[in-house]
């Protein structure tokens, strides 16, 4: 965090749209930790949020589209060869196919949210051929409510951001969970209120 303190802060939105894009492809970046740190800088008055929010939605849009385009282009083979790489495992690939085929395009979306799944569900959406018009609408939607999501937490936080960040990085997964289940139960909410 201390690197990309020091990145985000020299290039501002140029950095933050470049490590989220890598982020998302795989490479190791703390996405959420990254917008959350840069939502705490907007509290302090070093950017606009308009302006995060824009260049974290593009960012994430980025990786989400190379990402979604490899797995259509190149499939299975290149994940089973160069996983290794990028901390992905035939476990890991595994129950992420299991997962997208459970859910299917919601899967884009709640994906965004649990760290390791974000990376695979746009190539696992490109392998099963999803349409890229379905593709984009769920892709933006986890984008938009990731993005949104994280740099207010950053910036409800605000000034106690260092004291929090440590903290913030070993939680990430429970936060991932916390908002999964929010969106599941907002979703069962519509769905039982439409019915009715």
């Amino acid at each position: 965090m201390t690197e990309i303190m020091v990145y985000l802060t020299q290039y501002g939105y140029i950095a933050l749209f470049v490590l989220l894009a890598l982020g998302i492809l795989g490479i190791p970046v703390p996405d959420e930790t990254l917008i959350a740190t840069f939502g705490g800088m907007i509290a302090q008055g070093h950017f606009h949020f308009a302006g995060a929010l824009t260049v974290t939605f593009l960012g994430s849009m980025t990786g989400m589209m190379i990402s979604y385009t490899l797995g259509r282009k190149l499939g299975k083979p290149l994940l089973d060869r160069y996983g290794k790489w990028i901390r992905m495992t035939p476990s890991r690939l595994q129950s992420t196919e299991a997962w997208f085929k459970r859910y299917g395009s919601w899967s884009i979306v709640l994906g965004y949210f649990v760290p390791g799944l974000r990376h695979l569900s746009s190539y696992m959406a490109g392998i099963s051929k999803v349409p890229f018009g379905r593709y984009l609408l769920y892709a933006a939607s986890g984008a938009l409510l990731f993005c949104t999501t994280f740099l207010l937490i950053g910036h409800a936080v605000g000034y106690h951001w260092n004291e929090i960040a440590v903290m913030m990085e070993r939680s990430t997964l429970r936060i991932g969970i916390f908002i999964i289940a929010l969106i599941v139960l907002a979703s069962v909410g519509i769905v039982w209120w439409k019915k009715r």
